[in-house]
């Protein structure tokens, strides 16, 4: 079973998205700062760690930064899923090293289940 960290402080986009994913088949962690994410993907190694950039108490963006430096998490995909919807933010998360940029307006939660199906596919 494919797992997914799920890093979101917003309690509604959580449940939704905990709620399709876990529906699809994933196994779901949460995380909601900085500390807990790093933790989780050390001890666990998720398939995915999908990121939302406006996180409290730290930017999404010094996390992706981080996670990316670190050379024991290379090979970990980022996925984010953001409201920050410019193509300035679009392009710096994929310039930070996300596989790929989910701005929450443009897409449903299936599709968005969807999409990572295709990027967690064999």
């Amino acid at each position: 079973m494919k797992s997914i960290l799920l890093v979101e402080d917003d309690p509604f986009v959580v449940d939704i998205y905990t709620k399709k994913l876990t529906e699809a088949g994933f196994l779901v962690e949460l995380a909601q700062d900085r500390e807990e994410t790093l933790k989780k993907i050390s001890e666990k190694k998720p398939d995915l760690l999908l990121l939302d950039i406006v996180l409290p108490n730290i930017e999404g963006w010094d996390l992706l930064k981080e996670i990316k430096e670190d050379l024991s998490f290379k090979d970990l995909k980022v996925a984010i899923l953001s409201n920050l919807g410019q193509k300035a933010d679009v392009e710096k998360g994929l310039k930070l090293g996300a596989t790929r940029y989910f701005i929450k307006a443009h897409y449903t939660p299936t599709q968005v289940v969807e999409e990572i199906k295709k990027m967690l596919a064999p």
